[in-house]
């Protein structure tokens, strides 16, 4: 398992020479510091600590700034770990966008965007009710919570029972997506697809748990020597 921290940069899309198109996000990934190695003897398990963005100090708490110290960095904005990572690496180090290649099959954790308080149809994906002349008013509503008169009884609605309710802003994993492009120079990743949150958000980019197996890379058009010319 490897990984590393950036920020969505928000969607574009890119051509092969072959003329396909393909969709992809821009994930903006500045070199990682690694502030901490977690072992089983210590800690029970064993994971390397990330930090992404600085912060200046005043804005940090003192128990992040020491323990940021003890890596020779300033406090961190987003830090995650990688449990079981592969890395051969020590606390201060950096960790950047070479670590994955073009073609390799990663998943993307970030939040989602937040949608407000919605109803059951929009939330549970939920039927409405009948519409016809002289039928039911009941559209739109949750309908009966009751089930076999637990309800009734006991005055308990059960857990899992779909209601309105806040909408998104949870954390979410997309699976399975291919990097496209990795570039070093400018710290991004080109990842076919969407991916989770808002443009400017904080995702975690890792090697895919559940992966379907390396996709074969793929040249991309480049137009920066028709830009010079």
């Amino acid at each position: 398992m490897k990984g590393i921290l950036g920020r969505k940069l928000g969607m574009t899309q890119v051509f092969t020479e072959d003329g396909v198109l393909i969709p992809v996000t821009v994930v903006e990934a500045a070199p990682n510091i690694v502030l901490q190695k977690k072992t089983v003897e210590n800690d029970g398990y064993e994971a390397v600590q990330l930090g992404f963005e600085d912060v200046k100090e005043r804005r940090a708490t003192k128990a992040n700034v020491g323990h940021a110290k003890k890596a020779n960095t300033a406090p961190k904005r987003f830090v995650r770990e990688i449990r079981d990572c592969e890395l051969d690496v020590n606390v201060g180090d950096e960790v950047k966008v070479d670590i994955f290649a073009a073609g390799e099959t990663v998943d993307v954790i970030g939040t989602s965007k937040g949608k407000g308080y919605n109803g059951t149809i929009v939330r549970n994906n939920a039927h409405q009710g009948p519409k016809s002349h002289g039928g039911s008013k009941n559209i739109r509503h949750i309908g009966s919570l009751a089930t076999n008169g637990i309800t009734s009884r006991q005055g308990r609605i059960l857990k899992g029972t779909i209601m309105a309710g806040q909408e998104g802003g949870y954390r979410t994993t997309n699976q399975n997506l291919t990097v496209i492009k990795v570039d070093v120079e400018n710290n991004y990743l080109l990842i076919k697809g969407n991916v989770p949150g808002p443009k400017r958000g904080m995702v975690m980019v890792r090697t895919a748990k559940c992966s379907k197996g390396n996709k074969a890379p793929v040249t991309l058009v480049d137009y920066t020597n028709a830009e010079e010319e």
